[in-house]
């Protein structure tokens, strides 16, 4: 079928070229990053770039490095690579596909625990003890971070780094873990990092959409996440966005076999 009328490109009815002649899908992608990553390929982003990259006839490379600060400068920017598997549709750093999910930040809890937070404005959250994440020193932390602060909810906050102990798998999961581990009584964390995490563990966990979704004076907490490519290269943003249209059940199959929790968009309809 041409997707021509989605994307001004006409990929979805040329013939495709045979792997062999050396075509490349160039991933930018850390190595120690589950539910998105790894370097054993055992994210969903890698099982994402091996669909595109079928649909595509292109061997799937990959260029590996940390996400965090410098993380595009050294990889997309550099021209190490050429694709980004999961920004934000917003992102500035890069010119972003149409999104193939939308997620939000989750309250997790033990459900034994029987703590049924649902907004940053309930006032147990002055007591409780609450996991987050923190991007670092500079004031650029996560949403959830910046909500709390607002309502001065300061003092009873545990601190869990983005970036973590890089000699651990998955540095981000410690958060998940402090809440099985009962050091917090609840977390705020991304959806899909929550979500991927409550599937493995043995202790049953509750995860509920923070709100507001969009705190004042405007802090998102829910985003829609996209494939990022370099701002020049519109004529594969087109092909990439002709492959996520195609394979957009394929793609919600793959959420959901990750336990990635989604957001409905205005008018549509979200799917766990």
């Amino acid at each position: 079928m041409c997707l021509a009328a989605l994307t001004g490109a006409v990929i979805g009815c040329s013939p495709r070229v045979p792997p062999q002649q050396g075509r490349q899908l160039r991933v930018c992608a850390d190595p120690n990053n589950l539910p998105f990553s790894n370097a054993r390929k055992e994210g969903f982003e890698n099982k994402l770039a091996d669909m595109v990259g079928r649909e595509l006839n292109a061997k799937v490379t990959y260029t590996w490095w940390a996400q965090r600060r410098g993380f595009i400068r050294n990889t997309l920017n550099a021209r190490e690579c050429d694709v980004v598997m999961g920004v934000p549709s917003s992102f500035e750093l890069a010119l972003a596909t149409a999104p193939y999910y939308r997620s939000s930040y989750v309250f997790v809890t033990r459900q034994d625990r029987n703590i049924d937070v649902r907004s940053f404005d309930d006032p147990r959250l002055k007591e409780l003890r609450i996991g987050v994440h923190l991007a670092g020193d500079d004031g650029a932390n996560t949403p959830p971070v910046h909500a709390l602060s607002s309502r001065h909810i300061v003092g009873n906050l545990r601190g869990y780094m983005l970036a973590g102990d890089y000699a651990q798998p998955n540095p981000p999961a410690r958060l998940i873990e402090a809440v099985i581990a009962e050091e917090v009584d609840i977390a705020i964390a991304w959806g899909p990092l929550a979500g991927y995490f409550a599937k493995l563990s043995e202790v049953p966990l509750r995860l509920e959409p923070v709100s507001p979704a969009i705190d004042v004076p405007f802090l998102p907490q829910v985003y829609d996440i996209s494939l990022g490519v370099r701002r020049e290269d519109k004529a594969f943003k087109a092909e990439l966005d002709s492959v996520l249209y195609r394979k957009r059940e394929d793609i919600a199959a793959l959420l959901d076999q990750y336990g990635v929790p989604r957001i409905a968009r205005p008018g549509g309809v979200a799917r766990n």
